[in-house]
């Protein structure tokens, strides 16, 4: 799965595997989706749009199933690793 990072302010990085269909989705938030059953166009068009959010929005999102794998809660600074734990 190659992954491209681009520059838009909803979206952090999009991947995409051709033989599966199978587009990922990474938000700024650092939430991660994974979209089933995209055709490679959708895929490019993402790439190429202007507003990638917008894209999104109009053409990927409702219209294929997808999973949410991964959400980052936020850390604050001054959190410790607990006792036990090496680097």
């Amino acid at each position: 799965m190659h992954v491209a990072t681009v520059e838009s302010t909803t979206l952090a990085t999009v991947a995409y595997d051709e033989s599966r269909k199978l587009l990922q989705l990474e938000f700024c938030s650092q939430a991660v989706y994974l979209y089933f059953g995209v055709p490679s166009a959708v895929h490019q068009a993402l790439l190429g749009a202007p507003s990638k959010g917008r894209y999104f929005n109009q053409s990927i999102r409702g219209h294929f199933p997808y999973r949410l794998v991964r959400i980052l809660e936020a850390v604050p600074r001054d959190a410790e690793m607990p006792a036990g734990h090496d680097h």
